[in-house]
């Protein structure tokens, strides 16, 4: 039975990397003309077992709430997630609303016990990565 589950957990997308986040959901995320903010969401080997829409909002905000954020990751049984949002705008610098929710959502994620490994904000001229600028 294991080697069942470890042969489908090598056939998961693996998401090791920011760079890898961004290859897995660029082509469908860039297409946006509005914000999405949305968790991958990632198994103990960070094998992606689901990519929930935590949150649609307008074109320069979205409402996000740590009970949105995670209740996908929850009933997914996910080990940890990967925070991603766009920027319609194309400039893909944080604001003061996404450090603040990152913030709290990595708080959130401890009081589960559901790692936040990452954040990332896209834009049609790249991504950038909480993890990579040491803020996770």
């Amino acid at each position: 039975m294991q080697l069942v589950r470890d042969r489908a957990a090598r056939q998961m997308p693996m998401v090791r990397t920011p760079d890898e986040t961004y290859q897995l959901i660029k082509d469908e995320i860039l297409k946006w003309d509005r914000e999405k903010f949305l968790a991958v969401m990632l198994n103990a080997r960070n094998g992606v077992i689901g990519i929930d829409e935590a949150s649609c909002g307008s074109v320069n905000s979205s409402i996000v709430h740590p009970r949105e954020v995670f209740k996908a990751a929850i009933l997914a049984n996910a080990v940890s997630i990967v925070l991603i949002h766009n920027h319609p705008s194309g400039d893909f610098e944080p604001s003061e609303d996404d450090l603040e929710i990152t913030k709290r959502l990595v708080e959130a994620g401890k009081i589960l016990g559901i790692e936040v490994i990452d954040h990332l904000i896209v834009s049609k001229e790249g991504y950038y990565s909480f993890k990579d600028k040491g803020l996770i």
